[in-house]
């Protein structure tokens, strides 16, 4: 199981939910709903999530396996 480390990576950066939205373009209920595990977000998504952050994107995960 992959976890995402939005919510984590978000806060590090100081970035509020509106901010992050504004710098993606992705809107702030869809980064609430993928930090909050409701859904998973797409491969675009998160490339675009961690441009927005300035952070490679597989920063953005946790898994189990190590």
């Amino acid at each position: 199981m992959v976890k995402v480390l939005l919510w984590e990576k978000r806060t590090a950066k100081q970035f509020t939910l509106m901010e992050l939205a504004k710098k993606s373009g992705i809107g702030k209920s869809a980064l609430n709903n993928i930090e909050n595990g409701k859904v998973s977000p797409t491969l675009f998504q998160l490339e675009t999530i961690a441009i927005a952050l300035d952070i490679k994107i597989t920063y953005l995960f946790e898994s189990e396996y190590k």
